[in-house]
């Protein structure tokens, strides 16, 4: 009897997560994770709760989707591995092997160039490009009353991209400099196969083109970070001397610089076009945005220059926040390398399995859960606001206090290290967009596009198609 209740505790203090294999042998879920991840994890919440396995093309994974047990996942690095996982998709997407890197040291040295001083320069530079790019955009109005009409979302992407290319790869170097219109229309291409490139999906005709793609944007990335005359950015040489000391050559150094290349152009463009179309969709919105920003502009510029003013852009904040909360759907996935017990916020405790892999999607909990945000489908410009104008911090799921309400970033010692700076550039190039551009819809009735549903999982979300605008120089510039 003592033994077989004391089996009987083993086993109900050792309880895997439901399993759900699917009824493909070995693909398990795969189609359908890949074809879209929110709408097939929400379903499997549904059915099995905020903890599951589901198989996935010969692999375990196990989703959680409680914010409140984020912490046992995130805090683990013992347990729990980031970069073997990583390792597999740079090699997959980027074609990227680097066996002697320490991604704690790149860290590191990436902390130092991305805040305090560091961080001021590159904003500074960004700016002087993005006024430097909107200026060339308004070219072809021949005159004040003419019209430009684009897509908002190839818009905001081009405009971003090439001046955050021009601020990391260029510098203020103006002789010898790769077309950056020539880098975004490669990125383009390999950006839109990236999804199936991560998945190994790609078809034969599309691994062609993945392939010469790759090799048109290491050519053209080559001389970037190559020493001081190069012109690029300080952390981008000390990135490839760091690349030098741990023994990649030439080539591999090529590859990594496409690897962050993507890692900083990636998201910001497709933030500020959600952000953008937001606004026009939302009049409301825009209206509050645009008279903060007029309080700035009106200020004595002489008393602080317009980059530390927009520093204080409380309305502007929220909306962003709200914005990401709606776009940015990064998975944050970990290897189980050794048997660990997980301990939920509720008390439950679940074993994970070594050798199975973990996934966190913060996109349905906390962001899009009902009970944490009303109405979670709407855009609330002001949901990240208290009623006297503060920024609203406090959000409840069963009676608990959230430490994450909201997860564009990441968390934890793998969060995003250049948060400041790209805030700072979506920032800069609404308020550059709004106080020197007359912008609105082709059709004032237009809605926002939908979502490219297989980009779930892989960052700031894309949507289908486009969204038409017009713009033209505004009078007073």
């Amino acid at each position: 009897t003592w033994f077989m209740k004391a089996h009987l505790f083993s086993s109900l203090s050792e309880k895997e997560p439901p399993l759900d294999k699917g009824v493909i042998p070995w693909l398990g879920h795969a189609l359908e994770f890949g074809r879209d991840a929110s709408k097939f994890l929400t379903r499997m919440k549904v059915k099995h709760g905020d903890i599951f396995t589901v198989r996935v093309a010969g692999r375990y994974v196990t989703v959680l989707l409680d914010p409140s047990s984020y912490d046992a996942v995130i805090e683990d690095s013992v347990s729990l591995d980031f970069t073997r996982y990583a390792q597999v998709l740079m090699d997959r997407i980027f074609s990227l092997r680097l066996p002697h890197h320490n991604p704690a040291v790149e860290k590191a040295m990436m902390k130092q160039h991305f805040e305090g001083e560091s961080l001021s320069c590159l904003s500074s530079t960004m700016h002087c490009h993005l006024q430097s790019l909107l200026l060339q955009a308004q070219r072809p109005c021949h005159n004040q009353t003419d019209w430009n009409t684009d897509g908002l979302f190839s818009f905001c992407y081009s405009l971003l991209f090439r001046a955050g290319y021009l601020t990391h790869f260029e510098g203020e170097q103006k002789s010898n400099r790769t077309d950056p219109i020539a880098v975004y229309v490669e990125y383009r291409k390999f950006d839109n196969l990236l999804t199936k490139m991560a998945r190994t999906m790609l078809k034969p005709e599309e691994k062609r083109t993945a392939h010469s793609v790759r090799v048109r944007l290491w050519d053209l990335l080559a001389p970037a970070g190559l020493g001081e005359g190069s012109g690029s950015s300080t952390w981008l040489r000390c990135y490839r001397h760091l690349l030098q000391e741990e023994g990649a050559d030439e080539e591999t150094q090529r590859r990594a610089l496409l690897l962050q290349l993507w890692a900083t152009q990636g998201n910001v463009g497709p933030a500020a076009f959600w952000l953008l179309g937001f606004l026009l969709t939302n009049p409301e919105a825009m209206r509050a945005v645009k008279k903060e920003f007029s309080k700035i502009s009106g200020q004595d510029s002489a008393q602080c220059p317009l980059l530390d003013r927009l520093q204080h852009t409380p309305v502007f904040d929220s909306a962003l926040e709200e914005t990401l909360r709606l776009s940015a759907a990064p998975f944050i996935t970990r290897e189980v390398v050794q048997a660990k017990t997980l301990h939920m916020a509720d008390g439950q405790e679940y074993k994970l399995r070594s050798g199975d892999r973990v996934c966190l999607f913060p996109f349905i909990s906390p962001q899009m859960d009902p009970e944490i945000h009303q109405e979670p489908q709407r855009f609330k410009y002001d949901r990240f606001l208290n009623q006297e104008g503060s920024v609203k911090k406090d959000f409840f799921k069963g009676g608990r206090r959230l430490k994450y309400y909201t997860m564009p970033w990441g968390a934890g010692t793998n969060g995003c290290v250049g948060k400041h700076f790209a805030i700072s550039s979506i920032r800069q190039f609404v308020y550059l967009v709004l106080s020197h551009l007359e912008l609105e819809l082709c059709d004032p009735e237009a809605q926002m596009p939908e979502v490219n549903s297989s980009r779930y999982g892989f960052g700031m979300l894309q949507p289908e198609g486009d969204l038409a605008i017009r713009y033209k120089p505004r009078r007073s510039h």
